[in-house]
């Protein structure tokens, strides 16, 4: 019965692990604002598939997803997608270039901009990118949140539905396997 528990809780720790992502609260403690250096705060931070950024700001600025000509311009009526909800999760679907910029143009020109390089997964296959419940919100601050989680690097979180019914199938699987064997 040993075996079988330690081969079970083996088989459910490779699906965790291989669907972790790094959470990353842009700008750390300063946030989406227009003091904080974006350009220093994404430098040496290596952004794979999965992977979430994390904004945080003022109800009086945004967010918006933009084109490469859209961020070299700083060119806010040509979005891909605009948030302005104060607390604004994006998770990084796919690799290559991803371009936000501040939905306030002269912030945009002040430098409110961030480019971030995203890096396909090991085996460059698509990834089951969490998605949020229904119903479920984050809660939205009146004024920036200057202390945010506290984090270096950004936060680990195990990949929610997807690796629950990988580990399932696998512990299924593994007492399956071990019954018709004798154990």
């Amino acid at each position: 019965m040993a075996k079988l528990a330690l081969v079970s809780f083996l088989v459910i720790l490779c699906f965790v692990l291989t669907s972790a992502a790094t959470t990353y609260i842009v700008g750390d403690n300063s946030g989406w604002d227009i003091s904080t250096d974006l350009d220093t705060w994404a430098q040496g931070k290596n952004f794979v598939v999965g992977d979430v950024l994390l904004f945080q700001y003022t109800s009086s600025n945004s967010v918006n997803e933009v084109t490469k000509e859209s961020f070299d311009g700083c060119n806010t009526t040509h979005v891909i997608k605009t948030y302005t909800n104060g607390n604004t999760t994006v998770t990084l679907s796919r690799p290559g270039p991803w371009y936000f910029i501040s939905g306030n143009k002269l912030y945009c020109l002040g430098g409110m901009k961030l480019e971030v390089n995203v890096q396909g997964n090991q085996t460059d296959s698509p990834v089951a990118v969490p998605q949020a419940q229904p119903g479920a919100t984050l809660t939205q601050p009146s004024s920036k949140n200057n202390n945010p989680i506290p984090t270096s690097s950004g936060i680990v979180y195990a990949g929610g539905k997807d690796s629950l019914v990988k580990a399932s199938f696998g512990f299924m699987a593994t007492i399956l396997w071990l019954s018709t064997c004798g154990y």
